[in-house]
């Protein structure tokens, strides 16, 4: 990789399924093809119709989202990479996104891949009944106001459980719990004091069927550990940053740990940008940019709102997207 160019690789997680997502890709690349005739193998589900055809209600699941998700991640980075010789200057995974940031830096392979997060979807789906947990995005406070927030909730009621899931940008905070948290805190925020008061407040239900990274998805950690435990890790190619600490490391048990801890814990993107923002401050005449490996621009949007700097995004949704990014690519290589 062309040492003017700080890259950073990022991988969508559940949220970015739509149905038709990775056609434009799988009908013009051999290589995007063989790695969803891979994924579809090694579950013995046919991914290409999935995706293609879905319903989307069918998409929706979460035992299906996410091996659909991370498939088409890894198909699109293999595309990059057959037709430029992709490598970035480090990447990260937003949730399940992180198995595809980690597959594509070599720690594991696509069968594997979708494997585990086959089994990590249907774990943390079954880890709480469906209707009694569910997901919120707070908008406008800070995230050590949503954080407050969630406390005083929690203190209103002994069985109240609601938390700091995603910090997914300033000003952007998505709060996980039981029902009868969710169902009290939609009533009664007018009452909570923010200060100092935003400029906005919202709080917005979100159509997830679970309480993800709360710690009422501790059974599901239990039912990856002990198939992770089995599982082969390599030494990333590449720096990927994870979401439980916004931090990098080459350590193989740190990382599967890491990825254990990730189910109950928060995810903390918007630290795992500024990890890589800050990295780069010292050089004045490189821009940070930024590739979305996968289906949706939903990480597009959270990264402008993260990194208010001049910056390069591109996309892989579809044809003229990798053309577009390739060409970008391989000047800056050539």
């Amino acid at each position: 990789m062309s040492k003017d160019l700080n890259l950073m690789a990022i991988f969508p997680g559940q949220g970015s399924q739509s149905v038709g997502m990775g056609k434009d890709l799988f009908e013009n690349f051999k290589v995007y093809k063989e790695t969803i005739e891979e994924a579809s193998d090694a579950l013995s589900q046919d991914l290409k119709k999935l995706c293609f055809e879905g319903p989307i209600e069918d998409l929706n699941l979460t035992a299906n989202t996410q091996p659909a998700i991370v498939a088409s991640s890894i198909g699109a980075f293999n595309v990059l990479k057959s037709e430029s010789g992709f490598i970035p200057s480090v990447a990260a995974g937003h949730s399940v996104g992180e198995y595809s940031a980690l597959a594509a830096a070599g720690v594991f392979n696509c069968s594997t891949a979708v494997k585990a997060v086959k089994i990590r979807g249907k774990a943390m789906q079954e880890a709480v009944p469906v209707g009694e947990g569910g997901m919120l995005a707070l908008i406008g406070p800070s995230d050590e106001q949503g954080i407050a927030f969630c406390k005083w909730v929690e203190s209103q009621n002994s069985d109240f459980s609601l938390e700091a899931a995603n910090f997914n940008c300033p000003g952007q905070l998505v709060l996980s719990g039981n029902q009868e948290a969710i169902d009290w805190a939609k009533t009664k925020i007018s009452e909570f004091e923010f200060e100092p008061k935003p400029r906005k407040v919202r709080l917005i239900p979100l159509k997830v069927s679970a309480p993800f990274h709360s710690k009422l998805m501790w059974p599901a950690e239990e039912v990856m550990r002990d198939h992770l435990e089995n599982v082969d890790f390599k030494t990333p190619n590449f720096e990927v940053v994870q979401n439980i600490n916004a931090q990098s490391t080459s350590d193989i048990k740190e990382i599967k740990e890491n990825l254990i801890q990730q189910i109950s814990g928060s995810i903390l993107w918007t630290k795992s940008i500024a990890s890589f923002i800050n990295k780069n401050t010292e050089s004045d005449e490189k821009s940070n940019t930024y590739v979305e490996v996968g289906s949706g621009t939903t990480l597009t949007g959270l990264i402008k709102k993260i990194d208010t700097s001049e910056i390069k995004i591109f996309n892989t949704i579809g044809l003229e997207d990798v053309k577009s990014f390739v060409e970008f690519y391989s000047k800056l290589n050539s």
